[in-house]
């Protein structure tokens, strides 16, 4: 990346700011010894602003940078001593967002080892798994999962809450150099339609992934940001890092309750929030503010925008609203800005700077505008490889995303979903996020899910599942001849399902497994 360019960047968002001249150097003493990693931007930010608070938990308990340092540091001494990780072991950390988590991730990589970033939403004969699959020599939870946890391996060593508190209290003195081998963060593939993987996660070597984030999104350094995306999540955890980066205070709640989330805003003034599409849709489920939040910034990600969302969001809190598409193995591929949206509601926006896109057919050729193929993506965060040692297709440096879409005349991208979620009824191709977009336009329609289903004479046919408003009621009939109206005939849902809710992960993408255990 450009060196101008990164500057240009770095200035316009308050990070090139004279401070006092030791702090500036112990700032960037401390990336020069420790890197960019999560453990590097921690340490900076500790040496910049140690007195700047780091994280407010929904208890209302404040952490300064200095404090959480502190204690990611006697907890990676004591994990050390009481535990005996060291370098190259796998921690895995089930926990929701507090600052328990961030102290845990850190202190695992100080040490070198792998932080295995767990979903909360896994069974107890999934995380069995994951924690065979990852090897996991530590796993640190929170107190609710103890029943979860029961059945792992007795080797892997369990930390709770209490015992958490107990290794930072009982901590010996001594100091932490940076080990001979970076430890990694290892992210867990979301798992709608199967076992997840874990996805190791490169470490940036620079300014280069924050400025692409942030020349987009118009973050600042010093700001409150809420993250209710899970961190144990891509999107969460990148959230973290750019807060790091930025010196920002973080406002983190464990469970997302929309009135406790709006309140939050108002009551720590945010100007950003990182979300999943999902609790944006929410937020809309409860009164708006009053008066509003000073928020910038909207960022979301992590799975699909409803078609309609992001304008009826933006009439509430403002043009705020940033959708960013990528994923745990390709970071991100491109971001759209409020304009964007406001000009084509359903769009996945531009690639950002030092990012390239590429739209292919299955020979690996460009396709025209227009044409739907396979989305590839090439930057610096592209992951390292599946734990298990599997690789994704690449072609010329860029990743194969799975996902299908097609750039427009103007150069937006629109995702058309997952190349295996393509339904094929009767010969014709139907993407189900056209669909779903459509119905989610229905004013009585929450949410709306789209799938195929075996059909003796089509092979496949479409099943629209609806989650309506409270009070509001739909006529199977009436949605056939709404979609008939706009889509072509095999477009048209054969079955109209209307549920309370959708099934959906904790990073709220809709678990289409529980949809087809509908037909048994």
């Amino acid at each position: 990346m450009d060196l101008p360019f990164v500057v240009a960047t770095l200035t316009r968002r308050g990070l090139l700011t004279p401070g006092r001249p030791i702090r500036v150097a112990s700032q960037l003493g401390a990336l020069r010894k420790w890197g960019w990693s999560l453990t590097g931007e921690l340490r900076q930010a500790a040496a910049r602003d140690p007195g700047r608070t780091a994280v407010i938990d929904e208890t209302g308990a404040e952490l300064t940078y200095q404090q959480l340092l502190d204690r990611a540091e006697r907890l990676a001494r004591a994990m050390r001593a009481a535990l005996g990780v060291q370098a190259g072991d796998r921690v895995g950390l089930l926990c929701r967002n507090h600052h328990g988590l961030i102290e845990a991730i850190v202190a695992a990589t100080v040490l070198g080892a792998d932080a295995v970033l767990v979903n909360t939403g896994l069974s107890a004969a999934q995380l069995a798994t994951v924690a065979e699959e990852q090897r996991l020599r530590v796993l640190v939870h929170d107190d609710e999962f103890a029943e979860r946890v029961v059945g792992l391996p007795a080797e892997v060593q369990r930390v709770d809450e209490r015992a958490h508190e107990d290794l930072v209290a009982g901590a010996l003195p001594g100091d932490l150099q940076p080990p001979e081998r970076d430890g990694r963060t290892i992210v867990l593939t979301s798992g709608t339609t199967g076992a997840p993987k874990g996805a190791r996660r490169p470490t940036p070597n620079g300014f280069g992934p924050l400025v692409s984030i942030i020349d987009r999104i118009p973050l600042h350094a010093r700001d409150t940001v809420m993250i209710a995306a899970p961190i144990f999540h891509t999107w969460g955890y990148a959230a973290l890092q750019v807060s790091f980066a930025l010196r920002a205070t973080i406002v983190l709640h464990r469970r997302f309750d929309p009135a406790a989330t709006r309140d939050a805003l108002v009551t720590h003034e945010c100007q950003a929030l990182f979300a999943v599409p999902v609790m944006v849709q929410r937020l809309l489920d409860v009164p708006p503010p009053d008066p509003r939040p000073p928020l910038k910034v909207v960022a979301v990600s992590g799975s699909a925008l409803p078609g309609g969302l992001a304008p009826r969001f933006m009439d509430v809190y403002g043009d705020v609203i940033y959708n960013l598409y990528g994923s745990t193995e390709v970071s991100w591929a491109s971001i759209a800005t409020p304009a964007d949206l406001r000009e084509a509601p359903t769009t996945a926006g531009r690639p950002p700077h030092g990012t390239r896109l590429a739209i292919l057919d299955d020979d690996g050729r460009p396709v025209p505008d227009g044409r739907v193929g396979r989305i590839f993506v090439g930057n610096e965060m592209l992951f390292e490889g599946y734990t298990s040692g599997a690789r994704r297709e690449t072609r010329d440096g860029l990743l194969d995303t799975g996902d299908l879409g097609r750039i427009n005349s103007d150069g937006l991208l629109f995702v058309d979903g997952r190349a295996d979620d393509m339904i094929v009824s009767g010969g014709e191709n139907v993407f189900p996020s056209e669909v779903e977009d459509l119905l989610a336009r229905l004013p009585q329609v929450r949410e709306a899910a789209v799938i195929g289903v075996p059909d003796p004479e089509y092979g496949q046919r479409l099943a629209a599942f609806l989650g309506l408003h409270p009070g509001e009621t739909l006529d199977p009939e009436a949605v056939r001849e709404y979609v008939r109206h706009y889509l072509a005939r095999f477009s048209v849902p054969r079955d109209v399902i209307f549920v309370k809710y959708l099934p959906r992960n904790a990073t709220g993408k809709v678990l289409t497994r529980e949809l087809r255990r509908y037909y048994g």
